[in-house]
């Protein structure tokens, strides 16, 4: 089940805010109804490479889905702590607590109630999960029921993690009988508005009201480890003003 390791294509600022908003595909996508996708007596199950991948790719979807009152489980692969290689500010010690912390504070800040949160942490090697596909694919299948919705990281993304992750929780949704639905988060860097590798006609927008992107991004805000680089590393900012514009639009991108 491992990838054929490829160049990554995370490099520089990426394909700007101005020229998404410009896409004719963006603006040509339907629209759809969380609530359509994650019917009464369904779960929500979101399925996060990272601390903070829950919010950047789903955090609009998360505030619906907990005001409608859909019982939600959240699966944290890993705890982040790879993020700044090389860091002695960041070390891999101090960001496996940290990313934790700020993905709680985020999903409070979202308005997920934690006490209707069902949340597993699955302790994986950031960056390595690809190595370990069969183990995360075994370990989701086991907290899945066929009712379950699951959202998680597309499999073409870009980040190794955010791929792995995408098959692994596709081969498990399979075995289980769930339906999984796919998240571009890094995909809006390195793809551009017309690119044919997108899967546009599986695409649906999740549309949110300016209050929800406000809320959306100070949950944000609480991933301080991410905003922050390490200059003395020559590590800059994971979530740049850059990074963030392109995910705070007023709508979030499912692949059904």
């Amino acid at each position: 089940m491992n990838a054929v390791k490829k160049d990554n294509p995370i490099v520089g600022q990426g394909t700007s805010l101005q020229q998404w908003q410009g896409s004719r595909h963006l603006a040509q996508l339907q629209s759809i109804d969380i609530l359509d996708l994650v019917p009464p007596g369904s779960r929500a199950v979101v399925i996060a490479p990272h601390p903070d991948d829950e919010v950047l790719g789903c955090g609009g979807l998360l505030q619906l889905l907990a005001a409608a009152g859909r019982p939600l489980q959240l699966i944290s692969v890993t705890d982040g702590s790879a993020s700044h290689p090389g860091s002695e500010r960041w070390p891999v010690e101090r960001l496996s607590v940290i990313r934790p912390q700020e993905s709680a504070e985020a999903l409070r800040r979202l308005g997920v109630p934690m006490h209707r949160l069902k949340w597993l942490r699955g302790g994986f090697s950031d960056t390595q999960v690809a190595s370990q596909e069969q183990a995360l694919s075994e370990f989701i299948e086991h907290h899945l029921r066929p009712d379950d919705v699951v959202f998680t990281t597309w499999c073409e993304d870009g980040h190794c993690d955010h791929e792995a992750v995408g098959r692994a929780s596709a081969e498990a949704a399979q075995r289980v009988g769930a339906t999984c639905h796919e998240l571009p988060v890094w995909t809006w860097h390195w793809a551009t508005p017309e690119d044919a590798a997108v899967p546009w006609q599986r695409a649906r927008k999740i549309l949110l009201s300016p209050a929800q992107v406000a809320r959306k991004r100070h949950a944000v805000h609480a991933f301080a480890s991410q905003l922050e680089g390490d200059p003395e590393a020559g590590l800059g900012p994971v979530l740049a003003p850059y990074v963030l514009d392109r995910l705070l639009q007023p709508f979030e991108v499912v692949f059904l």
